[in-house]
């Protein structure tokens, strides 16, 4: 797959590709809290790089990861975006934490999109961010909030040094 440096991030950050995940997923740079991994992985399923999903997978669980599964997951499905909804720690300071989100995926011999919810868990391992495994979210279950809401004019957590509204809230509001 040939990709567009200059797109829009799939993570939904709108960042390009190559300012955003990209350099995550080829090595250059590490995830500095648990939701750059978590969009980045997302990305990495998005562009059929199966290999990041493996090597961010937290040694304790990897041996139930199915190599496979993921790169047909992967590969069989139009990835149509990620929401997050909610976070608990996950900071670069912490060494664990928790996410909810919502991604939204159409495989390729199906009809209809598929809306998958789920709540992952993450640690450091080594000094690096790693997924360790995930739990379904049901999308009827309310999300408890951890952290203030951020407001449209608030600075915006991903560390940007943007107005949320101008950064990650673009996609937030779209």
């Amino acid at each position: 797959m040939t990709l567009d440096l200059n797109a829009k991030c799939p993570c939904g950050s709108g960042k390009t590709l190559d300012s955003c995940c990209l350099p995550k997923i080829q090595g250059k740079s590490k995830a500095a809290t648990a939701e750059e991994l978590l969009r980045a992985r997302y990305t990495a399923f998005a562009t059929g790089e199966v290999e990041y999903i493996i090597k961010t997978h937290h040694s304790r669980t990897a041996k139930d990861l199915s190599r496979e599964e993921v790169e047909q997951w992967s590969k069989n499905s139009e990835w149509l975006g990620l929401t997050i909804h909610n976070k608990d720690k996950g900071e670069a300071t912490d060494e664990t934490g928790i996410i909810e989100f919502h991604v939204r995926y159409q495989a390729r011999d199906k009809k209809k999109p598929t809306d998958h919810y789920e709540r992952s868990v993450f640690e450091k391992e080594g000094g690096q961010w790693k997924f360790v495994d995930a739990e379904g979210a049901e999308s009827g279950t309310p999300i408890r909030r951890t952290e203030p809401k951020i407001g449209r004019n608030d600075p915006c957590s991903c560390g940007s040094g943007k107005k949320y509204k101008k950064c990650c809230g673009l996609t937030a509001e779209a």
